[in-house]
């Protein structure tokens, strides 16, 4: 069944409203009539099963029928904060990133980043980014549609405030053993529903050590993802991948 995301007021107690394109998406490409249901979600986590009622140019008039109590989002969450890679890289992880799970994203300007925004580009830039995360949330049958943030620097990252700080560093698979736990296992077994985490990521060539040791001083501890070397766009699939494995699989730590 068909998702949309709608604004948290055209949603009331028994009616629910679709406009823009997603109106026009159910009017010419689906071909949906009155009589039809769709699912509508609000974005910040309530979700309806509703039946078509009236179609027109506009908007899309609808008769809720029931709330959808089905869990698709995480019980923790996930900040990817990923340093600004080259080309459509960030697309993707947006993309994939919100299929698989991720709260939020924040894409920051690294020392190795080559790729630089003016203000009214980087605005563009978002706004793109947002519909990406729209319509993989849709795709992804999700009840949230992850926030991205504007591009900001390493300092302006250093002061989001989140209870688990973790930093991808590649130098930490040096010390996995095949008989080690790694540090991002001990860090899974450290988390409980609600948590929020933030994962730093670099761009292609990864974070400077002066850039590394000023989020240790912060309290971000660098973990690895396996024994290989990732790319940039790669490595927040891991970790996400790793957390959902955790909660959703093999059903988290004992509360």
């Amino acid at each position: 069944m068909q998702r949309y995301f709608i604004s948290p007021e055209h949603m009331q107690d028994t009616t629910c409203r679709v406009e823009g394109a997603d109106a026009h998406h159910i009017r010419k490409v689906m071909r949906y009539q009155s009589g039809d249901q769709i699912i509508c979600s609000n974005g910040l986590g309530r979700s309806v099963q509703a039946e078509i009622q009236e179609i027109s140019e506009e908007a899309v008039e609808c008769l809720i029928l029931h709330e959808r109590t089905d869990q698709r989002e995480l019980p923790v969450h996930i900040t990817i904060a990923q340093g600004l890679p080259k080309g459509d890289k960030l697309e993707w992880v947006i993309q994939k990133g919100t299929e698989l799970g991720a709260h939020s994203f924040i894409p920051f300007s690294s020392a190795r980043s080559i790729v630089k925004y003016d203000e009214k580009k980087g605005q563009k830039k978002v706004e793109r980014w947002g519909k990406i995360a729209k319509e993989a949330a849709e795709q992804a049958h999700r009840d949230y549609v992850p926030q991205v943030q504007a591009v900001c620097s390493l300092k302006d990252l250093l002061a989001f405030e989140v209870k688990a700080k973790w930093i991808a560093y590649e130098e930490e698979a040096l010390h996995l053993t095949n008989h080690s736990k790694s540090v991002l296992y001990q860090e899974l077994n450290q988390l409980k529903s609600g948590d929020t985490i933030m994962i730093v990521i670099g761009p292609e060539g990864g974070l400077d050590i002066e850039e590394v040791n000023q989020l240790k001083e912060a309290g971000y501890t660098p973990i690895s993802l396996g024994r290989r070397i990732l790319r940039t766009e790669t490595a927040s699939q891991y970790v996400l991948a790793a957390i959902s494995f955790y909660f959703e699989q093999m059903g988290g730590r004992e509360q």
